[in-house]
């Protein structure tokens, strides 16, 4: 069984919705270790409402932070800090699919990233989406993952921009797993749509 970790280039990039595209494909466990804000509407609820298979569960977050901001600036409002060392991976004899907060190097707190968060033998994933300095925030991403030695592919959210995609698979040489469209709205059978689409290329 394969463990993925879903991280974007930035913050809102559609990390949620790939996150139950592959959590669909692989009828896979979900976990959310650090979940800052929205708590009455987090990103384990919305996956949770996206994926229609019967066989993923979904694991409590490590840290569930009332503030929609950094995590470290979260904690520090509520009145704790993180411990990455508590943050213990849920035990399951199922695929995994662990979704990031923001991008790579978002503080947990003084010292650690969600960069710590990633085991050697995790098979990471990038969201990336195009905007201005997205080539760049992409790059960036991936030399890190590549220079740590993980297994990194790719998956594109938003309208097709060919230069940038061209560019960034020219530099990178890593697998592209699919795209995810500028839906109108995304709801059980548009995300098994996609896990239709994407399975055979995790």
């Amino acid at each position: 069984m394969s463990t993925y970790f879903i991280t974007g280039i930035s913050t809102d990039v559609g990390k949620t919705v790939a996150s139950a595209i592959i959590t669909e494909a692989l009828e896979a466990d979900y976990w959310k270790p650090v979940q800052a804000g929205e708590l009455d509407n987090c990103d384990t609820k919305k996956v949770e409402r996206l994926v229609s298979n019967t066989k993923s569960k979904f694991h409590s977050n490590a840290y569930a932070l009332k503030t929609p901001m950094s995590p470290h600036a979260a904690a520090d409002i509520d009145g704790i800090q993180i411990d990455i060392k508590k943050i213990k991976t849920p035990k399951t004899n199922n695929h995994l699919v662990i979704e990031g907060a923001g991008g790579l190097l978002v503080p947990l707190n003084d010292k650690n990233t969600v960069f710590d968060l990633i085991q050697p033998h995790y098979k990471v994933i990038v969201v990336s989406r195009h905007y201005l300095g997205s080539i760049n925030h992409t790059l960036l991403t991936i030399q890190a993952l590549k220079n740590k030695g993980f297994d990194v592919s790719i998956i594109y959210s938003g309208n097709k921009h060919p230069t940038t995609e061209a560019i960034i698979k020219k530099m990178t040489q890593v697998p592209i797993i699919g795209r995810i469209d500028e839906e109108p709205y995304f709801d059980k059978n548009v995300v098994k749509e996609y896990a239709d689409l994407f399975k055979n290329n995790l």
